[in-house]
């Protein structure tokens, strides 16, 4: 059995979390839980920074005590953590006294081996980013990390002889090319490196909230020195019992610290700087990621752009915020975060394409199979449809491993969306509702739901680290009793003939409100949050989760008999012919096209789901069939009147209605 040490950073205490915080654990977690499926031992580590001089100043603000701000705080870390399912096993701050005693012990290690002196500090420091700035990196005389104004300091300092490391950091990074990644994090900090370093103020003698010096209680530690000392902390560095020896030789070094962009430079020249001076091994790997956006800004809490994840759990469930961020971001780039793309994601990939495939696949089990999976003819399996979908799922496995591996989670879904889609074009292609009405073709029945059941149970698998709720729920659905090591040996073809399906139940029911209605609703009357129960409209509060009901089976979706309408409803929706000017890619959208189209009377833009099935070019003088009547509607960002009609096949991409000879634009349709 493997080992695998992965750490968030801890979070700073001088404001409460938000979803930059929320955004960091969820990939760990994920992260963690993978490793956890492959069948290694894990260790999570996540906690909270507690010292330095922002946070004195934080709870001054607050007309509190240091300690008490502190542990207020920190408490909020710790309960965002069950609403989020996150799986850490262990959480550190860094006022309990093991890490106050593994931080001296750092110290002393460090300065016994000479790389402690004391001098004097004089120059720039950023009470924000707690970095220490020489005059060469201002940028117009503020910080070149958050743009805030720095402070002129000058007092008695102890300092780290930084400079004599330079070599050794750039002889690490020569040998070890995948130590800081994405790419683009690695060029900066060796151009950093390639500059020169200076020796490092490590302590502190104008504020006391710190951990104190060893032997000269008159300074505490540069929080930086004590903040990255956490990650040996939790593996018993300091802490001199046999028990704590063994699990520090058995963790350490940590093979991932998990950060975002803005303290790379901590994280990939201080901390192993740090651990070559105390002749201690260096973590495997820093993995950065980027920032989430609000109107083209980092989300921040001084400047009050920030996303609580809370109200996202409560109105569309943990796993849809969950599914949301880890596909939206890619990872080592920024990413908006918009309510139109939360909508969008939501009701196109959750409950139309991965709900509707959980539904579709074990609804048909129970009608034609009375709920028990069917054995799979293996004549049938050889057939064209069935190889191509097998060939799919077992590319898949491989796939989605090795992007979690590189942290790739949005290429990860992605290949996994693709095999959802695959799995209910299958379903269209073979049409089991059809052949079931012939008794003749029963082993075509049996093969067709055996096959869309079995794929189903390796995508829900897969989806385990990502949507952990939905994705154990699913299993259980199809009869599957989740396992703790399942991608060990996860492969095609496992799911038992004669399991017995478990209760179905609606993993993610369409929201058919507008962004512009969810923010109008009341939030007066909000029940406890289930983190992963699906959400149902109310017209008293935002969409709340609930732990979802047993539902009936309905028919196939081929079979239903639809509600019929009056013609007086009829013509109150306006029909017209419109031509195609010009079509684009909406940004950040792998669905909608941006169509400007001409109905005879006016221009119009138009967002349509069709990127999928059509090019932008070749659109363009093409005549299409529109809803002219229909009130605009915003999609990730673009206003829309009207909407393009096309016929969408379950499972399949959508056609354009058009014309042989086509009318003039804005020619009514009747």
């Amino acid at each position: 059995m493997s080992r695998f040490f992965i750490t968030t950073p801890i979070y700073y205490i001088n404001a409460e979390p938000h979803l930059g915080h929320a955004y960091t654990t969820m990939v760990a977690d994920a992260v963690a839980r993978a490793h956890r499926l492959m069948g290694d031992d894990v260790l999570f580590l996540t906690g909270t920074d507690e010292h330095g001089q922002k946070v004195e100043r934080a709870a001054k603000k607050a007309g509190l005590s240091t300690p008490e701000f502190a542990a207020r705080i920190a408490q909020k870390f710790l309960d965002i953590l069950p609403v989020l399912d996150i799986s850490n096993d262990d959480f550190i701050r860094t006022t309990e006294p093991r890490h106050r005693a593994a931080s001296q012990a750092l110290w002393r290690r460090v300065r016994e081996k000479g790389h402690i002196y004391k001098g004097k500090y004089e120059g720039w420091y950023c009470t924000i980013d707690e970095v220490f700035v020489p005059d060469t990196q201002l940028k117009d005389g503020r910080c070149p990390i958050c743009s805030n104004a720095v402070e002129r300091i000058a007092e008695e300092s102890y300092f780290f002889r930084l400079s004599a490391f330079q070599d050794r950091l750039l002889d690490h990074y020569e040998r070890h090319p995948d130590f800081v990644t994405p790419e683009a994090r690695r060029n900066e900090v060796l151009s950093f490196l390639r500059a020169g370093l200076e020796d490092l103020s490590i302590s502190r003698t104008s504020f006391t909230w710190g951990i104190p010096v060893p032997d000269d209680p008159a300074h505490v530690m540069y929080v930086w020195f004590d903040a990255l000392t956490n990650y040996m902390t939790a593996v018993g560095f300091g802490d001199e019992s046999p028990a704590a020896t063994k699990r520090f030789d058995s963790y350490w070094p940590a093979d991932v610290h998990l950060i975002g962009k803005e303290i790379v430079r901590q994280h990939a020249v201080y901390w192993p700087a740090l651990l070559l001076a105390a002749e201690l091994p260096l973590p495997k790997r820093i993995v950065s990621h980027g920032w989430w956006l609000m109107e083209g800004a980092k989300m921040s809490k001084s400047i009050g752009n920030v996303v609580a994840p809370q109200a996202y759990v409560s109105r569309f469930g943990l796993d849809a915020l969950r599914y949301f961020v880890f596909r939206e971001m890619v990872f080592g780039q920024d990413a908006d975060f918009t309510d139109e793309a939360f909508l969008t994601r939501y009701n196109a990939d959750l409950a139309n394409d991965l709900g509707n495939l959980v539904s579709r696949a074990t609804t048909m089990i129970h009608r034609y199979c009375e709920g028990i999976v069917p054995a799979a003819d293996v004549s049938l399996l050889s057939r064209p449809e069935e190889r191509s979908l097998s060939n799919t799922v077992d590319a898949l496995v491989k796939r989605v491993g090795k992007s979690v591996q590189s942290f790739q989670l949005s290429v990860a879904l992605r290949e996994i969306w693709d095999a959802i889609g695959a799995v209910n074009r299958y379903i269209v292609a073979r049409e089991p509702w059809r052949l079931a009405k012939d008794a003749s073709r029963r082993d075509e029945v049996d093969t067709a739901l055996f096959v869309a059941a079995d794929a189903l149970r390796v995508i829900a698998e897969l989806l385990r680290p990502f949507l952990p709720g939905t994705a154990e729920r699913t299993l259980r659905m199809l009869g599957v009793e989740p396992s703790p090591r399942a991608w060990a040996s996860l492969t095609r073809g496992d799911l038992a003939p004669g399991t017995r399906l478990g209760e179905i139940a609606a993993l993610f029911p369409r929201i058919e409100h507008t962004v512009q209605e969810l923010r109008q609703m009341t939030d007066d009357t909000k029940p406890p949050v289930a983190a992963n129960g699906p959400v149902q409209p109310s017209t008293q509060a935002p969409l709340h989760p609930s732990t979802p009901a047993p539902v009936s089976i309905p028919a196939p979706v081929s079979t239903l008999a639809p509600e019929r309408i009056s013609i007086d409803d009829f013509l109150k929706v306006e029909l017209r012919v419109a031509r195609v000017l010009a079509a684009e890619r909406v940004p950040k959208s792998s669905r909608l096209l941006k169509l400007s189209v001409d109905v005879g009377t006016e221009q119009r833009t138009i967002v349509a789901g069709i990127a999928e099935a059509y090019e932008p070019e070749s659109l363009v003088g093409r005549t299409v069939v529109v809803v002219f009547n229909l009130k605009p509607a915003k999609l990730m960002g673009v206003e829309s009147n009207g909407m393009v009609l096309a016929a969408s096949p379950e499972g399949g991409k959508p056609t354009l209605l058009g014309f042989t000879e086509p009318p003039e634009p804005g020619t009514r349709v009747r």
